[in-house]
């Protein structure tokens, strides 16, 4: 493999005017051959953000759903944005991720300022009573050896470290429940590798015995606010399996305890 590996450097794009940006798919933050969603829909995010053009603000894309049309290959490619509305509270800017010919991945973006670093009114956090602000000693990152090394080449870019006791179906018949801990190498954590993370785990259709590809149809994530510099959490869960679609939500919660980022995906049951 060949290029960067950190993060910021994956999120790199040059504007080239009319709201068109350019920029490559890493080859780094892939899941098999295929570019990483949740990598996608970062790289749309920060567009937005670019677009937006208040370097001095605490703008930040709070919430980001796309459709996935096509899977991409690493290399070149072309976000176009289209300003729908500039608020003072609030902006929405669409984006298409294009290559080639063909879009891959077009989005809504809504604009806005997360929250504050003020303890929230209510929360009700799943993670905290079951996930350490740090991996479990002995906890194997993802990388050579590991048996998910050949499939998730995001480790090249970030310290992944799924708890595998996790993924299996349980043995009480409950449902799926996947938990990692993750974070970039070289740089701390910011609000768009948190919404990388919203997209990180596994097909929680391995709890039902069902492995391979599961193509992402239409994912939704809220940037509830931004990272403290640390590990983030990642829990995993489903509501319902069908024979054709399932859906996958992730909350990611920051080394302090705080809800960072929640996402819902719709896709489709790997074939049996």
């Amino acid at each position: 493999m060949t290029g960067s590996t950190l993060f910021t450097d994956a999120m790199a794009l040059t504007p080239v005017g009319d709201g068109v940006y350019h920029g490559v798919l890493n080859e780094h933050w892939t899941i098999g051959p295929k570019v990483h969603g949740g990598a996608m829909l970062a790289l749309c995010a920060n567009a937005a953000r670019t677009e937006f053009g208040d370097a001095d603000s605490a703008v930040e894309p709070i919430a980001v759903s796309g459709s996935f049309l096509w899977a991409p290959d690493p290399g070149l490619m072309q976000v176009v944005t289209t300003v729908r509305k500039r608020g003072r509270r609030i902006s929405l800017i669409d984006v298409e991720l294009n290559q080639g010919e063909r879009t891959a991945l077009r989005a809504a973006i809504t604009l806005g300022v997360p929250e504050h670093h003020v303890p929230p009114l209510l929360s009700v956090n799943p993670v905290i009573p079951l996930m350490t602000p740090e991996p479990p000693p002995g906890l194997e990152p993802i990388g050579p050896g590991h048996q998910m090394a050949d499939i998730v080449h995001l480790a090249h870019g970030c310290d992944i470290r799924p708890s595998l006791t996790t993924f299996a179906p349980r043995s009480d018949g409950g449902p799926p429940l996947i938990e990692y801990w993750v974070r970039p190498r070289g740089v701390a954590p910011d609000a768009l590798f948190a919404l990388l993370c919203g997209d990180v785990s596994a097909p929680v259709t391995y709890g039902v015995n069902r492995y391979g590809w599961a193509p992402t149809v239409q994912l939704t994530a809220y940037l509830r606010a931004l990272p403290a510099d640390g590990w983030l959490r990642v829990m995993c869960t489903t509501t319902q399996i069908g024979q054709d679609w399932f859906d996958e939500d992730h909350v990611v919660v920051d080394c302090e305890g705080r809800i960072i980022v929640q996402t819902r995906q719709l896709a489709l049951v790997p074939v049996g």
